[in-house]
């Protein structure tokens, strides 16, 4: 798909809800994908040691219909994040972002060259026509259980922090990545401001024997409390039938702890438009 030429204001930063935790960013000239996910309606996604889920959404956009992309931030290796669709059609040219893990095998398996594994508080630049974003890897745990972790990729959260080439941050993105809550993820507020939007991954996925995987709608509600972002926009729930906590959960508990009000309400398919500043109010349409 053409690049099309409505971009938002200067420092508005543009998000497109495409299903899952995938979500398109655009920056001025700058354009990003997060954790691509084209399977369709249907079809099942891999999440390893024989475990399938099938998916119960159709993706607002087909790999097919995407912009010019520079760069992808990759949470971790997994079917629902990493498709067979993405392996096949992303443009291999296309800087990935994304755990030691899973960039070992993205440059050996599946051919693409220019991925970067970033370590926990490591950070990588993209810039392109005067704007620019800093991708910093934040901690996250796939599992709670510590012989679970052992059966799961790595995972990531990302801070992105988008400015002017060279000049101050005018937008920090937090990106939890499929993590549940602990205390580690606490040093993310001693080493960075506030963010002005968390996008968080819910949907409570439970895997055989009732293990808890991402994040349901309590633990989603606590981590929004502890991290104090100006806006939360939750992602990842309802897409796949291993998720088991719908939207409404976390709905609720937000609400229960006073959240409520940060709640950005984008469906699949929606944009939200996040102007820069303290006091911006989100546009969705």
């Amino acid at each position: 798909m053409p690049r099309t030429t409505d971009h938002p204001a200067d420092d508005t930063l543009d998000l497109r809800f495409i299903g899952n935790a995938t979500v398109l960013l655009s920056y001025g000239p700058l354009t990003l994908l997060t954790d691509p996910n084209f399977l369709h309606r249907g079809q099942y996604a891999y999440l390893g040691y024989g475990l399938l889920s099938r998916r119960l959404t159709e993706p607002a956009l087909d790999v097919h219909e995407l912009p010019r992309l520079d760069g992808i931030v990759l949470s971790h290796l997994h079917g629902d994040h990493w498709d067979r669709r993405a392996r096949r059609h992303l443009d291999r040219a296309v800087p990935v972002l994304t755990t030691p893990h899973a960039a070992r095998r993205l440059r050996v398996l599946h051919g693409f060259p220019r991925t970067a594994g970033l370590r926990t508080w490591q950070g990588f630049t993209l810039r392109r026509g005067g704007a620019q974003v800093r991708v910093t890897a934040l901690p996250g745990r796939h599992a709670g259980q510590a012989l679970l972790r052992g059966l799961l990729p790595p995972v990531m959260g990302s801070m992105l922090e988008f400015g002017p080439a060279g000049g101050p941050v005018r937008t920090r993105l937090y990106i939890s990545g499929d993590t549940l809550v602990y205390d580690g993820l606490d040093e993310i507020t001693r080493r960075f401001p506030a963010a002005d939007l968390a996008v968080l991954h819910l949907g409570g996925t439970t895997l055989p024997g009732g293990f808890l995987a991402t994040m349901d709608g309590a633990q989603g509600a606590e981590l929004a409390r502890r991290l104090d972002p100006r806006r939360v926009l939750p992602v990842h729930y309802g897409d796949y039938t291993v998720m088991r906590s719908p939207l409404t959960d976390f709905l609720a508990e937000a609400d229960r702890l006073g959240l409520g009000d940060r709640v950005v309400h984008c469906p699949h398919g929606h944009r939200a438009l996040l102007p820069a500043g303290p006091g911006a109010v989100p546009v969705v349409h």
